[in-house]
Parts: C-alpha cells; structure tokens; sequence
C-alpha cells in the first residue's frame, strides 16, 4: 500500500517539472507576502548586529511554518543564514515549525551538502511529528510522514537526492528498521536507489535486529538479485544498484556470529563472482575455521590472500595468531607474529593477548611471562582475563609471591581490578605456604572491592590455619562458614 501511496504523489523526483509547486500558494494575502519580503530584505541585507532586532519587530506576531518555507526558499544560495534563522525562530518562539517547514530547511542543508546538520534536525523532525496533530499525511509513522513531506517539497527546494541517505540514517540511528524499510522500497519502486553505504547500513541493522535471515533477504530484495534484467528494463527501475565488498562483509561478519557456516560460504562465492575480496573479507572468513580448530583451511585461505596480492592487515594477523594459540601450536603463531612485525603491522593488545593465553594453555609459564613483560613496556592494556590466566598458571606452578607483585603492577600500571578468581588464586597460594598475615591482607582487599568469601575461601583459610598447627583457627572458621551457609 506504501508504494501505491508514493505513486500517487506529485512527480516528485522524476526528471520533468512539477505541474503544482508545493509552495505555489502558501503565501496568497498581501500581508503574508509583505511579511516574506520584509524578512529577507533583512535578512539578506542588514548587518548582523542589528539583523535580529529588526527581525523581532517585523515578526511581531511570528511567523507561520509556510511562510518560514517561503523565505527559506529566497536563502537557498545562504544555508548558513538559512539555518541560523530557523534556529532563531525556535529559540524565540516564533514559529510553530512543522514538517513542511523542517522539509525546507532539511533540503537546503542538503543541497549545500551541510550534511551534519540537516541530519541533526531530521532527528528532531521525527520526534517532534509525534506531538503535531496533522491529519493531511498518509502515514501513520513520523519517519514515513517526514518522507512523504520531503518527497512534496524535494523539487521545489532544489534539494539533492542524498537526502533520503541521511533520512534513511536517522531512522536507523534511531532503531526504527521498519521505516527505513519501507523508505528504500518506495524509493526503488519510483527508479531512485539509495547508496549502496546506506543499503549496507540498512541490512546490517535488519541482521541486528531481525535476524540474519531477515538481512540476508532484504540483501537480495534491494539489490534485484532475483528479478531478470529484462524484467528490471521493462519496469523502468533505473539503474540497478550491486553490492561491493562491504555489502558482503556486513552479511558474512553476522552468518559469522550466528555460526550459519553454509550461508557464509555461500555469501564467499557470490562476492567472488561480484567483486574482489578484501583483508577483511579473508579475514572473516578466517576467524570462522580458527574458531573450528580448521588452520588447514585458514593457512590456504592465508595463501590465497598473497596469491590475489593482498596485504594482511592486523585483524588478518591477530585472526590467524588467535587460532594457532587456541589449538596450542605457539611455535606457529610466534612465525606469524614475527612475520606481521617484518611488514611493519602495528601490533595491538589482543596480539599479546593471543600469545599469553597460548603459552598458558601449554603450560609454558616463562614464555608467557616474557611475552606478558613486553606488552606492558609497549603500554597496551591487557584484559583482566589474561591477569586471570596468567596469575593462576604461576599459581598452581607454586610462584605466589610472583603472582601478587604481577597483579599488583598490573593494578598500578593500568587501574585493572583483578576478578575474583585472581584473588581466590592467591589467596589459595598464600594459604598453601602458610603465609595467613598475607593472606588476610588479601582478603580485606578482597572484600573492599565488592567479593564477599565463598567456601572456596574458606576452605584455604581452614587449610592454612591447619598446616600453621592452629586448629583453633580453624574451626571457628568452620563454624562461620557453616552459619554463612545456612543464613544464605
């Protein structure tokens, strides 16, 4: 029905003239035209010092939305004074905007490519059509009424056809994917395509939103993949937009994170067969068979990246050095790493993060320690994941006092709070070597940073006492912990 609607209105944006100008008859009587010409007069010719003065007594009873529109039409070579105005209308009062009125300054901002702005006031337009009592639209959607309006008002304003690209952004921006549907239906069923960044945007959002499924066939519905060439020529829809590597990159990265394996690989031979893959295609694909334990396949993929002469880039990097490290294969990924610093990649956090985490699951402690040093001297902040793992690894390898002077340094270094396992860990270690001053220092730490002691805590506390011959000790913290529990 939204389509039928669009076709019935003025022929807006096809190439010939309009036969009715939305504004041919805002402003018939004599003192609304007086008032125009006064205002623009002003405007146009006064010094900006006195300008809004003598604007305030010329407008003694403001000023209506369609005659803001006619004087907005004079200032289409003046978008800068053009929006200072309309922002002078509203911090006065003085005009009661509407969406017609917004549609006159939005299209100016627009054709002058003042992109920011007329963005911003799409926004407030939108909101603000949900308190207007406007009965003339035929949409019920303040996104869609605003559309319909700058479709009315688009050839008079001189306006560009970007316009829509920022309506279809704000709509987005604003988590209202079913307008920004709708738009960019009606848009191409009059032979009009919206860019394709804002035709990327748009089925990211409905991946987000609606599921990959959803995403994947407003994919194929907006690009006219499955409509003939012939039958596209005979309905006359223009030029038929197609998908570039981002198009794919967007549909690929979301199968990714839903685990829908096929239809990434089926999305991999369509972009070969439309478009060159870029790094971060292989990239995608890549984290995809390291997730699954399959380095065979993502070292091919690596090959064929250099075969098509494309530089891996640092997710490139850090994807294949992840995988080797999560199947244990450290030696392979530290190839990588002083591949990737030979080419003059910058390195990043979750690089090192990578390597740590690969050397503790080995169990090479010394390695990851070294690894972990030169990370922190190239000031990049690890996760408190990898505190977690490593100050476990040298606890369990009975290096204690190590442990805490690394979470301690970490604390200082880079403001990390240790989670609660790095405490239970240590607290665990220092119970183990009977160092029970220490150890409740630790916990009062503990305690102060919003982790009450669990049985695990009191189990090493009960252990300590007892390894220290104070038995005592030990069961009064029996007995608190059975009354926590039973409180609990």
């Amino acid at each position: 029905m939204a389509i039928q609607v669009l076709k019935q209105l003025s022929q807006t944006l096809r190439p010939k003239p309009w036969p009715l100008l939305f504004f041919s008859s805002s402003c018939s009587n004599d003192d609304s035209e007086s008032l125009v010409t006064n205002v623009v007069t002003i405007l146009t010719h006064h010094r900006s010092k006195s300008r809004w003065s003598n604007l305030r007594s010329a407008c003694p009873n403001g000023i209506e939305p369609l005659e803001f529109s006619q004087i907005t039409l004079h200032l289409k070579n003046k978008p800068q004074l053009a929006l200072r105005f309309f922002l002078w209308t509203k911090s006065k009062s003085l005009c009661h905007h509407n969406l017609a009125s917004y549609s006159s300054i939005i299209h100016l901002l627009a054709r002058a490519r003042l992109s920011s702005h007329a963005y911003q006031l799409m926004r407030t337009a939108i909101r603000t059509s949900y308190l207007t009592d406007d009965q003339n639209g035929r949409f019920a959607s303040p996104p869609l009424k605003l559309f319909e309006t700058l479709v009315k008002t688009y050839r008079d304003c001189g306006s560009a056809p970007f316009v829509f690209d920022l309506l279809i952004k704000a709509c987005l921006d604003s988590r209202k994917v079913d307008p920004s549907i709708e738009i960019v239906r009606m848009l191409l069923s009059r032979g009009i395509s919206p860019k394709v960044s804002t035709l990327n945007s748009l089925i990211s959002g409905v991946c987000n939103s609606q599921g990959v499924d959803a995403g994947y066939a407003i994919y194929r519905e907006f690009f006219r993949l499955d409509e003939e060439k012939n039958e596209i020529s005979r309905r006359g829809c223009g030029l038929r937009v197609t998908p570039n590597v981002h198009t794919y990159n967007e549909l690929m990265l979301c199968c990714y994170q839903d685990g829908l394996v096929e239809r990434m690989e089926e999305l991999w031979h369509e972009m070969s067969c439309n478009c060159k893959p870029n790094a971060y295609s292989f990239s995608v694909l890549m984290a995809f068979f390291c997730e699954e334990g399959r380095m065979g396949d993502a070292e091919k993929l690596w090959e064929e990246m250099r075969n098509e002469e494309i530089e891996p880039d640092v997710v490139s990097y850090n994807t294949i050095i992840g995988g080797f490290c999560k199947i244990g294969d450290v030696a392979r990924a530290e190839e990588f790493f002083r591949e990737m610093a030979l080419a003059g990649v910058e390195t990043t956090a979750s690089t090192y993060e990578h390597l740590v985490k690969g050397y503790c699951s080995v169990g090479d402690v010394d390695s990851a320690v070294l690894v972990y040093k030169d990370m922190s001297r190239r000031d990049l902040k690890p996760d408190t994941s990898t505190i977690d793992l490593m100050v476990r690894l040298l606890c369990d390898k009975g290096r204690v006092q190590e442990a805490l002077e690394f979470v301690r340094c970490a604390v200082s270094k880079f403001d990390l709070i240790p989670r609660e396992k790095s405490y239970a860990a240590l607290i665990r270690g220092l119970c183990f070597e009977r160092s029970m001053e220490e150890a409740l220092k630790l916990q009062a730490e503990m305690v102060g940073k919003g982790f009450q002691p669990n049985s695990e805590i009191y189990g090493a506390f009960i252990d300590g006492y007892i390894r220290q011959g104070n038995e005592e000790m030990a069961g009064a913290l029996r007995k608190e912990m059975l009354q926590n529990e039973t409180q609990s």
